[in-house]
């Protein structure tokens, strides 16, 4: 493990440890929930991953990952809650967001899936870590369920917000309905140079724009968006983001490293660790349906649907029921 440098420290507005916000009132959480324990760093092959992490080193390990646009404040008040039932809990940043860095300016910024699995398959390497639950949304649930899907002996149990989101290059090659594309907006605009420069300008703006799509019945203040927003500064950030929308498209390459794994996900395999999956019934963002990818998970399994206007951030949204998701997979 690696110290941090001052640099990095200055990603987070406290420095002060958040595991004791889980016994807090409702509103003394709410005031609290920027306090986060100062971020720690691990070195793999490619990458120097900045992680946050809760609770006794020695507790059953649980990994949260988020997506695009959010970072790891999308689980500040569902980590304590998991620290405080006795789980270690480790928040990585992506690579391209926050303090997460490539070891070498020659290595490609490449976001494609696979690569953001392998990322997290060699960070628990790095961490003594054999298997853990896997948690996350969007980009983080797609992550989460690849490794479940390939390398099932490193996940103890998986809670996946939106289900089966596994995919491949063929699959996104082919055209959806009108109102489905339309939801894809974002993908098209990155398609284009004109789109790539437009959010390496306005990446603040933009992202601020896709929580409000993909939530619109959150609200949200500026401070809680201004945390998040910290995290697309990454010098990577905007590279790692066109690539990986571009990648889905066919429109860029990914890397020969990663080609026999894709190959593997192009199966659509199944998934047979315990798992739960989660939906928010005010999503705005593009999702399946629950009955559309039921069947691609073939051990023990519960879905829910998380009513009260909860979007597509399930887990700042909806932390409690997020946390009980993590705690109920490990019983399963």
């Amino acid at each position: 493990m690696q110290p941090v440098d001052p640099i990095r420290r200055r990603l987070l507005a406290t420095a002060v440890a958040a595991v004791a916000t889980a016994s807090l009132p409702s509103q003394a959480r709410a005031a609290t929930a920027s306090a986060m324990p100062a971020l720690r760093s691990i070195r793999t092959d490619l990458l120097d991953i900045s992680y946050a992490e809760y609770g006794p080193p020695t507790g059953l390990p649980v990994i949260l990952l988020h997506g695009w646009p959010y970072d790891i404040h999308a689980f500040e008040e569902v980590a304590p809650r998991l620290a405080a039932q006795g789980h270690r809990v480790i928040v990585p940043y992506l690579r391209g967001y926050g303090a997460t860095r490539f070891l070498s300016a020659d290595t490609k910024r490449n976001g494609e899936p696979a690569a953001l699995a392998l990322d997290t398959v060699v960070m628990m390497d790095a961490l003594g870590i054999h298997s853990a639950i896997l948690a996350g949304f969007d980009w983080g649930a797609r992550t989460a369920d690849i490794i479940a899907a390939l390398w099932p002996e490193r996940v103890r149990g998986l809670v996946s917000v939106s289900g089966y989101l596994i995919g491949s290059q063929a699959a996104g090659r082919q055209p959806l309905p009108p109102a489905a594309e339309l939801q894809w907006w974002y993908q098209f605009y990155f398609a284009a140079e004109r789109g790539r420069a437009g959010y390496e300008k306005n990446r603040h703006d933009f992202n601020r724009l896709i929580w409000h799509l993909a939530s619109p019945k959150w609200a949200f203040d500026d401070a809680t968006y201004e945390r998040s927003a910290a995290a697309f500064n990454n010098p990577d950030h905007v590279e790692i983001v066109v690539h990986n929308y571009r990648w889905r498209l066919g429109l860029a390459d990914g890397e020969a490293r990663y080609a026999a794994a894709e190959e593997r996900l192009a199966g659509a395999p199944i998934i047979t660790v315990p798992t739960i999956t989660m939906e928010g019934d005010a999503n705005g963002a593009p999702h399946p349906e629950p009955a559309a990818y039921a069947a691609k998970f073939k051990g023990k399994y519960a879905h829910r649907l998380i009513t009260g206007g909860i979007g597509h951030n399930l887990p700042q949204e909806a932390p409690d029921a997020f946390a009980q998701a993590v705690i109920d997979v490990a019983r399963l």
